[in-house]
């Protein structure tokens, strides 16, 4: 999977000129998002799949297809993959931890002040979590952020065995998460997103969080339906509808170590090519 710092002509007039920034602000509009849901999930949508596939050189080996087609646009990108999670374990098992989705992996310390500073954006730790306390509780640990692209499978799952003790929805504006995007407005601390605390079998505290993007109407934790609160390492969470999105993992202080051999993966932007229930990490201990 490859990553280019060239940002399209589009995105260059919305974030980079006045008139496009008009524009932007119809477009991040909820009423607008909700509108091409519905169109990219009815059947109109449907011509859109074999140019999509053409245009990314998406991969379908192993992707589950409906007798007859997808019959939407939406149906194709929230498509199946048989043993999507299946990734490889280590003699360590359960102290693993595991890439959520298909994406680009990004490692930042979470120094004591909180704040981030990703791709020349700042925001702080507890905006994003609309939580004080449960900001604190990360202060030096680590964040995980995960940057899916429209041409990556788009479901995802959990990233390590434990007990859910909270779920927050937090609705926002929706925004692109290219880079150039990420140069004019606090991306992240703008989207809607959802996120789960969880207490975790190796890990101690952990927080995964989705988080929408520009178009994207919809993100459908499925998991969230079931009786039980204990979910298990690359167990399928749910889906993001059309568009590129993100997810964030965050560790207490001393939680993991990310595997050294990623690091010699990183492409031009610095960030790490994973797949779904891949081993990114080790517990430094057991929680």
């Amino acid at each position: 999977m490859g990553y280019s710092m060239k940002e399209s002509i589009s995105l260059r007039f919305l974030y980079g000129t006045a008139p496009g920034r008009l524009a932007l602000r119809f477009l991040i509009q909820p009423k607008v998002s909700k509108a091409a849901g519905r169109f990219l999930s009815s059947r109109a949508s449907a011509w859109i799949v074999p140019y999509y596939i053409r245009k990314h050189g998406i991969d379908m080996t192993g992707v589950e297809v409906p007798k007859g087609g997808f019959s939407s646009f939406n149906a194709f990108f929230t498509r199946r993959r048989r043993n999507a999670f299946a990734g490889v374990v280590s003699e360590t098992g359960d102290l693993n931890i595991f890439s959520p989705c298909d994406g680009f992996l990004t490692p930042i310390p979470i120094h004591g002040n909180t704040i981030f500073d990703i791709k020349h954006t700042r925001f702080s730790l507890e905006d994003l979590l609309r939580d004080k306390a449960l900001a604190a509780r990360f202060r030096d640990g680590l964040a995980l952020v995960f940057r899916l692209t429209p041409a990556n499978y788009h479901r995802y799952c959990y990233a390590a065995d434990g007990t859910v003790l909270r779920h927050r929805r937090i609705a926002g504006k929706l925004h692109c998460v290219r880079p150039i995007a990420l140069r004019e407005i606090p991306v992240f601390a703008q989207n809607s997103r959802e996120y789960q605390l969880m207490r975790t079998k190796s890990f101690g505290l952990m927080v995964q969080m989705e988080i929408g993007a520009l178009l994207v109407g919809k993100i459908c934790n499925e998991r969230l339906t079931m009786e039980t609160n204990h979910v298990h390492a690359r167990e399928e969470k749910g889906y993001f509808e059309f568009g590129g999105s993100t997810i964030m993992l965050l560790l207490e202080k001393d939680a993991v170590t990310v595997r050294k051999e990623l690091y010699t993966r990183r492409n031009e932007g610095g960030e790490i090519p994973v797949r779904a229930g891949e081993e990114i990490g080790e517990a430094c201990q057991i929680s």
